[in-house]
C-alpha cells in the first residue's frame, strides 16, 4: 500500500460523474478508491511496475 499521495486532477462531464459516484457509493466505495484500483489493474495488464520516488540526496555542508 502507499505511504504518501498525490493529486490527479480529472475532467469529466457532470452527467457520467453522478452516475460514476452513485455507481462507487452502490458497491460500498469511493470514487478514490475506484480509480486507483482501475489504474493499478492499467499498469499492471501494461506491465508497467511504480517507480518509487528517490528522496533528493543531502547536500553535504561545505566548512
Amino acid at each position: 500500500m502507499e505511504l504518501k499521495t498525490a493529486r490527479l486532477t480529472v475532467l469529466i462531464d457532470p452527467g457520467k460523474k453522478e452516475a460514476f459516484e452513485d455507481l462507487c457509493r452502490s458497491q460500498d466505495m469511493t470514487p478514490s478508491q475506484v480509480v486507483r484500483r482501475l489504474i493499478r489493474e492499467w499498469m499492471e495488464k501494461e506491465g508497467v511496475a511504480a517507480t518509487p520516488r528517490r528522496k533528493p540526496a543531502a547536500k553535504k555542508r561545505s566548512r
